[in-house]
């Protein structure tokens, strides 16, 4: 076994070799990571996955610029070749239907998924989610900004969550030491430059077609995020029609670290529960 928790299994998706952890037995659902820099999907997802595993398959992934996932050799990212990865490993881990849970980023690419494969989506949970245009907030800006240094990474975390008794200094270290594995801010740089506003929009997808989603979606949002403002996930709510809206007080960017057993208490009775039967 790998002594670094944030490998797990390796698979050829598109050509391209991809970390992913895979747990439990069920349904699957596709755990999908933030932008953060350092990121991989067990440091975005390490509290979530054994807990939510006990009731359902979970798959995460690294997605490709990320974490262990090869990055392609002209360095070009978008919505469209991350949702060509992300359906291309639901492809190559004979997936025929799935649930998907994006945080921030991937929520973005957890919508744009919605909208290109409904076939395939059963139901989305998004988490201070981007996915529609706002403009670019500070920390945002700082997020993708980020150059590596443990000072700057403390700064980052502490933007990212409400309570910052949850960061530490071994933590920062942590995160900085990833940030700096050969090829991880070659690519993070990569994906982001300034000016950072047009990143926001090539993440976004119309607001006429995010309404016409029709899965089940459950929509978390911190009340104190800095990230993405909470107004995103109201227009989300009012645009998604069989969606649900959970809102908390005293609460970052980090729902799923903030608010630990609600999110995972919340997540597991969403994604198992049977569909309501429909009157009328």
């Amino acid at each position: 076994m790998n002594a670094n928790s944030e490998i797990g299994s390796r698979i050829e998706v598109n050509g391209i070799g991809t970390n992913y952890h895979d747990m439990g037995e069920g349904h699957p659902t596709l755990f999908i990571h933030g932008s953060g820099p350092g990121v991989t999907a067990w440091a975005n997802w390490r509290l979530n996955l054994p807990v939510l595993a006990k009731q359902m398959r979970v798959v995460a992934p690294d997605m490709i610029g990320f974490g262990y996932t090869d990055r392609p050799d002209d360095q070009t990212y978008s919505l469209e070749r991350w949702r060509d990865h992300l359906i291309g490993l639901a492809d190559a881990l004979e997936l025929e239907t799935f649930d998907i849970i994006g945080n921030s980023f991937g929520g973005a690419l957890a919508i744009s998924m919605a909208v290109h494969h409904p076939d395939r989506v059963r139901k989305l949970v998004l988490m201070g989610s981007a996915g529609l245009e706002f403009p670019m907030t500070e920390g945002l800006d700082s997020v993708w900004g980020y150059e590596p240094s443990v000072e700057a990474m403390r700064q980052l975390l502490d933007i990212f969550a409400f309570d910052n008794s949850l960061v530490s200094d071994d933590l920062a270290e942590m995160r900085y030491r990833a940030s700096i594995q050969p090829g991880f801010q070659e690519a993070f740089s990569a994906m982001f430059p300034a000016p950072r506003q047009r990143h926001i929009s090539a993440l976004a997808t119309p607001e006429e077609k995010v309404a016409e989603i029709a899965c089940p979606t459950l929509i978390f949002h911190g009340r104190e995020d800095l990230v993405v403002p909470m107004e995103s996930s109201l227009r989300l709510f009012q645009l998604i029609k069989n969606a649900q809206l959970c809102m908390f007080g005293c609460c970052g960017h980090w729902t799923q670290i903030e608010k630990l057993n609600q999110f995972n208490s919340l997540v597991a009775d969403f994604l198992t529960a049977q569909a309501d039967v429909k009157s009328g």
